[in-house]
């Protein structure tokens, strides 16, 4: 067996991974939202809607775990 059937090989199997890879991402994605742990349509809108005054997506986590802890 020479480099170029390695090589052939490799890229084969390099292949195969990244496209399961990609699908397993691809199936968490859709869980997540489905679940309702986060909303991905309102980070597709970020290039959308990019003005200055435009109102955040998420709040600042920090901010609001140091207003929890002073109640």
């Amino acid at each position: 067996m020479d480099i170029r059937n390695l090589q052939g090989y490799a890229s084969f199997f390099m292949t195969i991974f990244l496209v399961v890879m990609l699908y397993g991402y691809i199936v968490h994605l859709y869980r997540s939202e489905k679940k309702g742990e986060k909303d991905y349509e309102k980070y597709g809108k970020i290039a959308l809607d990019d003005e200055v005054t435009s109102k955040p997506i998420e709040g600042d986590s920090h901010t609001k775990n140091e207003s929890e802890e002073h109640k």
